[in-house]
């Protein structure tokens, strides 16, 4: 599981899609749970704001419809005695036949639980029901009679519905008729307040899931389109990162094959005129042997010098290729000697200067100053024309810093310029001090150039002993 987790964050395009799209994803998880949050609250109080406005309709439809009863039989009632049976049996009967709608009637039970009016339930008329709950177990009758012994009021339940059979909630309104001790009342059904209400939540969970829909359609679209355009980004930097290394391939081809002619060009000059000359010294100096000739000596002489011309020109081109200094001693003895061995063979005056390295360099870093330093003489010979070049190298707590300076002709420092001229080298030093992360400032003008290289801390190493020969190697 690890390697496969390591294989993954190593592909750079995986990184840059997880990158974009995780933030993403949790800014849409979090935006989607706090819309779905505040859309259910919004739509619950608007829900419970509805069914309040609908109930309280119903209750005034309620008071309506018994206010309309009470004047059908009041002047009955208000001039009959509390025993009058004649006066109740005409109010019995003016109730039963004032029925509404497809389920409104009005009902009467006395205070010790007898029904009196059910005309659409007419099983219930003259049965006491003293006790009588709904499905639920919510007490019906013995509630009805307390809130009519009160005076009036409303009370809710479950009733079975006539049009339907079924049972149903229902809301009922009752008054207390005190000289008769009657408890008058009617109802009306809420299933159709019940089936809004839920017809409202069913809107509400249907909008929260199109929401959803719209929110998961962007994001994947959103997706879509970063991963589009990752692929599209990956795709041009992979073509733009094999350019540049067919660039860098065909560079390192032609440096290797500039190198070899160099090395060629210097041993057939060089050396083989040099192995030539001492090859005819001992020829003559043979036949003169043979000859008796006192002027062999003479030729031995020369062969001998010859070799020892030969001998130096092969330590100068070895060192050229790799100083032994540089692995022996350090980074500062190597400077020192390409410097002097510069200002020998061009004339021009140096001066070198260092400070005391409190740490070793690595290997890269001290082969990449090396050859930055060499790049830099090397343009300053064939370029500068400058009288006096300087060479300063040491160590702080950034890393370490070379700087050449010269008092030559400068050159301009344009893109256009260096990428005409590319044997300045100027671009092989940056490519050198960019593998090390480290940077590089090259400041030119008419009177002097100022090359600065400098690498960072992770390529200095705590020397193992504190002696002096390890801060010389440095």
């Amino acid at each position: 599981m690890r390697h496969l987790t390591d294989r993954l964050w190593r592909n750079y395009g995986q990184k840059l899609f997880l990158t974009a799209t995780l933030p993403l994803l949790l800014a849409v998880v979090v935006i989607s749970v706090l819309v779905t949050l505040q859309s259910r609250q919004l739509a619950e109080r608007e829900i419970a704001t509805l069914e309040r406005q609908l109930i309280a309709a119903k209750r005034a439809e309620l008071k309506n419809y018994l206010s309309l009863a009470r004047t059908a039989f009041i002047n009955i009632y208000g001039r009959a005695p509390p025993d009058d049976a004649e006066a109740m049996l005409t109010v019995t009967q003016i109730l039963s036949s004032m029925i509404y709608g497809t389920d409104g009637y009005f009902f009467v039970y006395d205070y010790d639980g007898n029904n009196l009016v059910s005309p659409r339930h007419t099983s219930l008329i003259g049965r006491n029901w003293l006790g009588m709950t709904d499905p639920h177990g919510v007490d019906i009758t013995n509630t009805l009679i307390a809130t009519a012994r009160a005076g009036s009021g409303y009370h809710t339940y479950e009733w079975i519905k006539p049009s339907t059979g079924e049972p149903a909630a229902m809301i009922a309104y009752v008054v207390g008729l005190q000289d008769w001790r009657w408890v008058v009342g009617t109802g009306v059904f809420v299933d159709d307040v019940l089936s809004t209400v839920a017809a409202s939540r069913a809107e509400v969970e249907a909008r929260v899931q199109r929401t959803f829909l719209y929110i998961g359609g962007l994001t994947l679209l959103a997706l879509l389109l970063v991963f589009t355009s990752g692929l599209f980004i990956t795709i041009r930097e992979r073509r733009l990162a094999n350019a540049k290394l067919k660039q860098l391939t065909q560079r390192v081809f032609d440096a290797q094959e500039e190198e070899r002619g160099r090395v060629a060009r210097e041993l057939h000059d060089g050396i083989s005129q040099m192995l030539v000359g001492v090859r005819y010294a001992l020829d003559v100096a043979r036949r003169r042997l043979e000859s008796g000739d006192p002027r062999a000596a003479e030729n031995l002489g020369k062969g001998a010098n010859y070799l020892a011309g030969a001998i130096q020109e092969v330590r100068r081109i070895s060192r050229d290729l790799r100083p032994g200094t540089l692995d022996d001693l350090g980074l500062s003895p190597a400077l020192k000697a390409l410097i002097e061995d510069f200002g020998k063979r061009t004339g021009i005056t140096t001066q070198f200067e260092t400070a005391v390295f409190r740490n070793v360099l690595d290997d890269e870093a001290k082969i990449a100053l090396y050859r930055v330093a060499q790049e830099a003489l090397t343009n300053i010979e064939r370029h500068a024309r400058a009288s006096h070049v300087s060479l300063y190298v040491r160590s702080h707590k950034k890393g370490a810093t070379l700087r050449i300076a010269d008092n030559g002709r400068g050159f301009n420092q344009s893109q256009e310029e260096l990428d005409a001229r590319p044997g300045l080298g100027l671009r092989n030093m940056q490519e050198r001090i960019d593998q090390l992360d480290g940077t590089l400032r090259v400041q030119s003008s008419p009177t002097g150039t100022v090359v600065e290289a400098t690498v960072p801390l992770a390529h200095m190493l705590r020397p193992q002993t504190d002696t002096p020969n390890t801060k010389a190697r440095a």
